[in-house]
This record gives structure tokens, sequence and C-alpha cells, in this order.
């Protein structure tokens, strides 16, 4: 009888098999996501410098001083999709590669991607 892979094992096969398709440049950087069990932490990329373009989670001070509701669920992503968003247009940034990290595209991640679209920001 074989053994049961865990539910990271499976995540980190995921993620493994999508980073091989997925490469931030400069005019399209890479939006990499991470959910911890609390928050959801989100990088912009650009994997040809090798820099982080952009920093934003539900731990970060923009974020709370906008938003009330912290931690990881669908209201929270939404809100983290808008300020997300809105450092894209200062940054002058109007498209990404997104990179779901292994999570299925449902729930909290579908929402923060809807709500990127909403500001206008395409991928």
């Amino acid at each position: 009888m074989a053994k049961a892979k865990s539910r990271v094992a499976l995540r980190t096969k995921r993620r493994l098999r999508l980073r091989k398709r997925v490469l931030g440049t400069t005019q399209k950087p890479r939006l990499s996501l991470f959910k911890s069990l609390k928050q959801i932490y989100l990088q912009l990329i650009d994997d040809t410098e090798g820099n982080t373009l952009l920093g934003v989670s539900t731990l970060s001070p923009e974020y709370k001083d906008k938003f009330s509701k912290p931690g990881k669920n669908i209201e929270a992503a939404k809100n983290l999709g808008k300020l997300c968003a809105e450092k894209m247009k200062e940054k002058k940034i109007t498209s990404f590669c997104f990179d779901r990290s292994g999570y299925k595209f449902h729930g909290a991640v579908k929402a923060l991607a809807d709500s990127i679209r909403e500001e206008g920001i395409t991928f």
C-alpha cells in the first residue's frame, strides 16, 4: 500500500510544475503569492534582474491603514488585490505573470486575481 502524500508535498509539486513556465521580465514581472494560515503575501519580481519590485501583505502598514479586516479570507484578498493594483499603477506596471505557487485558482486566490483585474491590470 502506497503512502499518501501530504497537502504540502502536492502543492510543492504543482508549484515547481508552474514555475517552469512562469518567468517575470522587466516589462511583465511575476506576481508571486504565498498564503500562510493567517496572512497573504504578494511580491512582484523581475526574474531577469533578480529584483523584487514590490512587496505587499495583509501585515503591511499601508494595508492596515486602509482596511480594518486582516487575515487571509476572501474579503482580505480582495482588499489586498486593490492595494497591490494601486501600487503597481504608481510604478507604471500594466501587466504581470501570475505565479499562484501551486494554490488552486479558487476562493481567496481567485478573489485576489479578480480584484487586480478590476483595477485595470492585466495578466
